[in-house]
């Protein structure tokens, strides 16, 4: 069983950071008088960057050495592509039986001044929205602490990409309930509750991965996480970031920051 030494608790901690990383976007929505559309394609877009390098460069290399030392290059490699593609169907299929999320952005352009007040519907989007985020959060907690537990270099990387895409998660719960209500209380609130799925995904893993922490156990768990995290930029951030406006080169620019300042992290780290 893992015990409490400082590698777990900086793990719990980047984890932690991560999921709090929704209440800041929270906080800017509901701050702000309005939100630029260009300002949210280029932040969904520097994510997308960000988690596309992080996987490919990554995690899944990691994944790939683990699962070979475990099972041998060849059964390894296999075992790799797999589960990365397993992660995906997993989070397709998470995906499909929950409500689509993405409308919570839509208010958020429009600041607070133009809230629509007592408005169930609207409610009903924002709490559905932070169901879906903290469903879809759990499994990233996981993946940030039990990287980080492997190598805290990956572990840092993989928090700095979640991060940043729960910031603009946080504005898509946040807004819907705030217009609703009309209470920033409320909205910060529930907001930040689905961010702090992630640290009990921490929880989780351990409590029940410690005694099992092995090199198949973590290949199986980073590849099945590169294949999420691909899945949430290729389903979720870059389509989202898309439909905020006429910013097509604007979102490749963002894709394209976001990598080389996810690589000049990494380097920093070494």
């Amino acid at each position: 069983m893992l015990g409490l030494d400082s590698t777990v608790v900086f793990a719990f901690l980047l984890t932690l950071g991560a999921g709090l990383s929704t209440g800041v976007g929270s906080a800017l929505g509901l701050l702000n008088r309005g939100f630029s559309p260009r300002v949210l394609t280029l932040a969904l877009s520097f994510s997308a960057g960000v988690m596309l390098y992080v996987s490919f460069v990554e995690i899944f290399p990691k994944a790939r050495e683990s699962l070979s030392g475990a099972l041998g290059s060849t059964l390894g490699y296999w075992a790799t592509v797999l589960a990365f593609f397993g992660g995906i169907a997993a989070i397709a299929l998470i995906d499909r039986l929950l409500p689509r999320h993405e409308s919570g952005l839509t208010p958020a352009l429009q600041g607070p001044a133009r809230a629509s007040r007592s408005n169930p519907d609207l409610l009903r989007t924002g709490l559905f929205s932070a169901l879906a985020i903290a469903i879809h959060n759990f499994p990233e907690g996981l993946a940030t602490f039990i990287g980080a537990l492997s190598s805290p270099r990956l572990g840092i990387g993989i928090a700095i990409a979640i991060a940043i895409h729960n910031i603009p998660e946080g504005l898509a719960v946040s807004a819907p309930i705030y217009y609703a209500t009309g209470s920033r209380r409320q909205a910060f609130w529930i907001s930040l509750a689905s961010g702090l799925a992630e640290p009990v995904g921490a929880a989780v893993g351990f409590i029940f991965l410690g005694t099992m922490l092995n090199d198949l156990v973590l290949g199986l768990v980073f590849a099945s996480v590169a294949g999420v995290m691909i899945y949430i930029c290729l389903d979720e951030l870059l389509p989202t970031a898309q439909r905020m406006g006429s910013h097509h080169h604007l979102m490749i620019g963002g894709v394209l920051a976001g990598m080389v300042v996810m690589s000049l992290s990494l380097l920093l780290l070494i």
